[in-house]
């Protein structure tokens, strides 16, 4: 068990502590970490999916957290098996749901952009966790795949609803009612994944990417996200509007909009201060 110290995720002014079974998660650099720690293949409970919503709620408190990496701990077989078996049955299927749901609306509400590295297979709900990504680099060891109607009789419940957004209605109707897997390249052809590397170069491109994320606004970096996912339910004309409300309205508010633009008269680099 991993006892995360309530000054290191709440501040000195909360004294409420995280205990975490199933994860690891750490906050540095501007940078918060979730790492999937339920080997060999990271397979999901309620239990679990609590922590990872708990880890993420908790970055509410920190402003100066600029994106979150997901990914599994070195060494695991795959990045994430999916949702354990007994998680299915009448008596705790709802509070699974629920806990998949907190992990979801957690990942949009704290407004960092999540970045998932996949090296292994992601199977069921860890396809769905996938799909909760912004930004996905995968190895050729990724393998991308929703089994639920072949093998349980079911739907994923998450992947029904994200992943027309992302592969298109046809593409996703396919993939989740044949139960067939998409391999790397597959999926980065269907922008699934935002980019394949080699497993021994997926440390130092994602540590590459964090590196420059880390080195912009944190609140613009918020605000970019939600102008962009809230939009995507609008028509054309709506999400225009609701863009340029939030850019004169929101962002153009924001000390870091107002300092990008005065380094740029002063031919200097930024200082942003995250607010």
């Amino acid at each position: 068990m991993v006892e995360v110290p309530s000054e290191e995720i709440f501040g000195p002014e909360k004294r409420e502590k995280l205990e975490f079974k199933f994860i690891q998660w750490e906050l540095r650099d501007g940078q918060a970490r979730l790492t999937l720690a339920r080997p060999p293949h990271n397979v999901l409970n309620a239990e679990m999916l609590t922590e990872m919503a708990l880890a993420l709620e908790s970055l509410h408190e920190h402003p100066e957290v600029k994106v979150v990496l997901l990914e599994a701990a070195k060494g695991s077989k795959s990045f994430c098996g999916g949702v354990d078996l007994p998680e299915y049955t009448a008596q705790r299927v709802f509070q699974m749901l629920d806990a998949f749901a907190r992990v979801f609306n957690a990942s949009m509400e704290v407004g960092k952009p999540l970045l998932v590295a996949v090296n292994g297979p992601a199977l069921g709900g860890g396809c769905e966790l996938v799909g909760f990504g912004d930004i996905v680099i995968a190895t050729p060891k990724a393998e991308f795949r929703t089994p639920e109607v072949r093998v349980l009789g079911m739907f994923p419940p998450f992947a029904i609803s994200i992943f027309p957004y992302l592969i298109g209605p046809k593409r996703a109707l396919e993939m989740l009612l044949t139960g067939e897997p998409l391999t790397a390249e597959e999926a980065l052809t269907l922008r699934l994944v935002n980019k394949v590397v080699p497993e021994a170069e997926l440390d130092r491109t994602v540590e590459n990417l964090l590196a420059r994320i880390t080195g912009y606004s944190a609140p613009v970096l918020a605000m970019a996200k939600k102008a962009m996912y809230e939009g995507l339910g609008m028509s054309l004309r709506e999400s225009i509007r609701h863009s340029h409300n939030l850019f004169l309205n929101e962002l153009c508010k924001l000390e870091d909009a107002q300092e990008g633009l005065r380094a740029i008269l002063e031919k200097r680099k930024p200082q942003w201060k995250n607010r």
